[in-house]
């Protein structure tokens, strides 16, 4: 791990390529023998293991993306890095999320006002 490689980020993250023409390789999948139907290995491959990371993305108004983004520069300035990238921000709140019962009492009653 590098100085810069936040704690938790040790494992290289998937890119899921967009270009139809480059299809990528992976191991352990066949293709099914009949159209419809998923390989065992594509069944038991499509699900993460312990060391695999999972992508989430999150849609945000263009408001609040232009104000997390000069949190992040702020943030950076306080902590004299160069940045600090979305990804950062968002794994250090859920690990809080996942670690602190009054935080999360308190974004499940944030949940509940939205809806």
């Amino acid at each position: 791990m590098s100085a810069g490689t936040p704690p938790g980020d040790a494992a290289p993250t998937e890119r899921l390529n967009k270009n139809p023409r480059q299809t990528p390789v992976h191991r352990g999948f066949r293709q099914p023998s009949q159209p419809g139907q998923a390989s065992v290995e594509q069944r038991t491959s499509d699900q993460p293991g312990r060391g695999q990371r999972t992508r989430r993305t999150v849609d945000l108004p263009a408001g609040t993306h232009r104000a997390l983004d000069i949190w992040q520069r702020e943030a950076a300035d306080r902590l004299g890095v160069a940045r600090v990238t979305g990804q950062e921000v968002l794994t250090a709140l859920i690990d809080q999320l996942l670690i602190d019962p009054k935080l999360a009492a308190q974004i499940t009653r944030a949940i509940e006002a939205r809806r």
